[in-house]
């Protein structure tokens, strides 16, 4: 598997460079700024006219990264009122709408104040809530609905948004009231529709299908409006997949825009297309990266005990995948001539389920060795239970060009430090 996925040298540098400086045993995050960078302006080179894409920051909500992608993209999606704080602070202001279940008044009041583009509603509870704030800033807002519509049968993935019993958006067969509840608020007003049924989704062809099952039912969603014309936005959310089975296949992203493009062109009074993708724009730019502190062998099946774990790196776990693993030795001679064998490698927590990856294949594995898991840019190290077993929280590395400028976070401080 990890002969699919190569370093790009300015990353190796960076990783040597930090070894040099570290006085323990390594643990820490990379992450290639340009190569974040290019997958942005590709994907939205790709986009057809008029379709617009935003930057779903849950993906990876670091400073670098939301600096790094917002000149690129069209605005943000944000969740939370953390979530708000950290997008304000871009260095480059973009558009933002603000998401999700269970929001609080508190995070709706200062999305309003803070100059939030729209609201995707979940609920006719919410609907109400949102008026009041509203009306007591005497402030008109911009909302979207968002369905949980009936899906077909075959359409279908890992991780289910819609189509089925989930906390998120109004059922399908309750949207006219949704609407009718929006028309009826002097302080809101109805702009668009927003649908994210399906995550994790690695094939374009069947997504391409669920974006056109949307697309089907926009006039009649439309038609709910007292004033349909100013219903104009439909954001289709992200859930493209990331394979980190086979990296070397990846979404074809392309495919799935020139799709949209032809799609759209034949629609009278087509909508405009938002995505929200978190995943695909920045899980290819994030290296994390171990040290072999422990070889072992228990009932036939070898270990690589390493630092760090899921506790830093919850993505492998959490998906229920063995994550590509690259091995950098310290003596590359030597590895060579090692032996071959298959390695299940783990962390240092107290608990069986602390694996990052089974049964891998390589060759003269010691301790003092580095390995590297790729495609770490994403729902890595944030979405992680940092602080169990009270473990220093890894350093992260964020790598701004070739040159090896690199800006350095450290369990929670921030500075900058430009290698020799």
């Amino acid at each position: 598997m990890a002969e699919c996925v190569t370093i790009p040298n300015h990353i190796l540098s960076a990783i040597a460079s930090h070894r040099q400086v570290c006085s323990e045993p390594m643990a820490a995050f990379f992450y290639d700024l340009p190569a974040l960078a290019a997958q942005g302006r590709a994907m939205k080179a790709a986009l057809p006219a008029g379709v617009e894409l935003y930057y779903a920051i849950k993906a990876n909500s670091e400073a670098a990264i939301i600096d790094t992608v917002a000149p690129v993209v069209d605005g943000l999606e944000l969740s939370s009122g953390g979530e708000i704080t950290r997008a304000c602070a871009c260095s480059t202001p973009r558009p933002w709408v603000l998401s999700g279940p269970g929001k609080l008044d508190t995070d709706m009041r200062e999305a309003m104040t803070r100059g939030v583009e729209a609201f995707h509603v979940e609920s006719l509870g919410e609907v109400a809530r949102l008026q009041a704030i509203a009306a007591s800033l005497d402030h008109l807002q911009p909302v979207l609905l968002r369905i949980n519509p009936a899906l077909p049968a075959d359409l279908s993935s890992r991780l289910r948004m819609a189509g089925t019993a989930t906390p998120f958006g109004i059922d399908e067969a309750h949207l006219a009231d949704a609407v009718r509840a929006v028309d009826d608020a002097p302080n809101l007003t109805l702009v668009g529709f927003h649908v994210h049924a399906m995550s994790h989704q690695t094939c374009e062809r069947r997504h391409q299908r669920l974006l056109a099952s949307y697309l089907e039912c926009w006039p009649r969603w439309r038609a709910l409006a007292h004033q349909p014309e100013r219903v104009t936005q439909l954001n289709v959310g992200g859930g493209i997949g990331v394979n980190y089975l086979q990296p070397s296949a990846q979404f074809d992203w392309p495919g799935l825009c020139e799709a949209l493009g032809e799609r759209l062109a034949a629609m009278h009074e087509p909508p405009r297309v938002r995505f929200e993708i978190g995943r695909f724009l920045s899980a290819f730019c994030g290296y994390y990266v171990i040290e072999v502190l422990d070889t072992k062998v228990s009932h036939g099946e070898g270990f690589l005990v390493c630092r760090g774990g899921t506790h830093q790196f919850r993505l492998p776990a959490a998906q229920g995948h063995d994550h590509p693993v690259i091995h950098l030795p310290c003596d590359p001679e030597r590895a060579i001539e090692g032996e071959r064998r298959s390695w299940t490698v783990v962390g240092q927590l107290c608990t069986p389920k602390d694996v990052l990856s089974r049964r891998q294949e390589m060759t003269g594995v010691a301790v003092g060795d580095l390995l590297v898991l790729p495609l770490a840019g994403a729902y890595g190290y944030n979405i992680s239970h940092a602080d169990f077993l009270c473990h220093p929280r890894p350093e992260q590395v964020f790598v701004r060009d070739s040159h090896e400028s690199r800006e350095l976070k450290t369990r929670g401080q921030r500075h900058a430090e430009t290698a020799s």
